[in-house]
């Protein structure tokens, strides 16, 4: 997951202003050759103009410029010179012309609610000399939003991986928001966005993505207003592959686990799901996690002190409330319960050692599995997990995803 720029799921840009007036040097030439008829004074001299014209994105004294798209132009001429500094600190920020001299740009995204200063220089065909000059406030992080997102850029994820972005301020125009962030497949397939709420938008085609198709995400949310006076300051795009088929079905009345790659039977696994005093939720879910080891306490799903266990194996979140596939070592070696009963507070578990060594049944589908990759459970007496509890949308039918669209 990545948060922009950040994990999980990583952004960035806003409300900039595009424009400045330009200062231009005179180089000054002519000369003053004397009349002989009338002996009245010398010829004017004639001061030359470069035709050099810059254009720095950013308005001298704007205080919301874009962290995105802030860099220098120009025309009738080649840059010479571009240094931008941090207000203050003096601090240098590094960026690039291009290879015709005409535009230069920040080599790395600029800072929210960060005052700059700009100063450029550029020559025309004649080599006479323009400047300009800005000194200019970012976005500040209390008029700007940022989303963040999974999956990640580059990355390989199951097929049932949702794309969803978390906002980090309240959204009332939605349909704003939502239509500066389009997702599409290789495969074809339709996306739709959905929202749970006013800070969560997803988006899935109706039956889980093609194996191996591209899927594209183009964020373009940079001076997007989605709250009253709050701005987006992201625009990127993201590409990220999704690879083989893996659907995995955990049926509680008989503690098994059937692993299907592409349509096929890859193995069936022993599990142990909830106890019938901790029942574990049916439904789609979608791996979004991945720890080899990581601690587990009780306390931290609204249970009181019957656990806490600091190293727990092979764990694979499947919902934010605290539902995990994962190894268990603690289990009774004289009755393993696995592939026999229910055992657990609601986690799916199969048996492991400590420290997540050896060649276990957790380890071998753990190192199967991608974050992506769908586990069903059924048969449990609980009931269906909720959409939003994780990245489990896929309970919701086609026409009831479909509604929660504001496009």
């Amino acid at each position: 997951m990545t948060t922009p720029n950040i994990s999980a799921r990583r952004a960035l840009g806003a409300c900039a202003a595009l424009l400045v007036g330009t200062l231009t040097l005179t180089a000054c030439g002519g000369n003053a050759d004397a009349k002989t008829d009338d002996g009245k004074g010398g010829q004017d001299s004639a001061a030359k103009t470069s035709t050099a014209k810059i254009a720095i994105s950013a308005k001298d004294g704007s205080t919301g410029a874009s962290i995105n798209t802030t860099g220098v132009q120009v025309s009738g001429g080649k840059l010479t010179d571009v240094k931008m500094t941090v207000s203050g600190s003096g601090q240098a920020v590094a960026g690039t012309v291009s290879a015709d001299g005409s535009t230069w740009k920040p080599k790395e995204q600029l800072e929210r609610g960060t005052k700059y200063e700009i100063s450029a220089t550029a020559k025309d065909a004649e080599g006479l000399t323009a400047a300009a000059n800005s000194i200019f406030t970012t976005v500040n992080s209390a008029n700007s939003y940022i989303g963040t997102y999974t999956p990640d850029n580059g990355t390989t994820v199951g097929v049932g991986m949702p794309v969803s972005f978390d906002f980090d301020k309240v959204i009332t125009d939605r349909k704003a928001v939502q239509s500066h962030i389009t997702v599409t497949s290789s495969s074809g397939q339709q996306v739709m966005g959905h929202w749970f709420g006013s800070q969560r938008l997803d988006f899935r085609p109706q039956d889980y993505w093609k194996a191996g198709s591209k899927v594209t995400m183009k964020i373009d949310l940079d001076g997007v207003e989605g709250a009253n006076g709050v701005y987006g300051v992201q625009k990127k795009t993201v590409t990220f592959t999704v690879g083989r088929s893996q659907v995995s079905t955990v049926d509680a009345n008989t503690q098994t686990m059937t692993v299907m790659r592409d349509g096929k039977l890859l193995k069936s696994v022993p599990v142990s799901t909830g106890s019938p005093e901790h029942t574990t939720y049916n439904g789609q879910m979608v791996i979004s996690e991945k720890f080899t080891q990581t601690r587990m306490n009780s306390q931290t799903v609204g249970l009181g002190g019957e656990y806490d266990i600091p190293d727990v194996p092979h764990a694979m979140r499947l919902t934010t409330s605290g539902t995990f596939i994962h190894g268990n070592y603690w289990y009774n070696k004289s009755n393993p319960p696995f592939g026999q009963q229910g055992t657990s507070h609601g986690c799916v578990g199969m048996a492991d050692v400590q420290g997540a060594q050896g060649d276990t049944t957790a380890k071998w589908f753990y190192d199967n599995s991608l974050v992506g990759d769908v586990v069903i459970v059924k048969n449990s007496p609980d009931k269906t997990v909720q959409p939003d509890n994780g990245l489990n949308g896929w309970n919701l039918s086609w026409s009831e995803w479909t509604a929660g669209s504001a496009a």
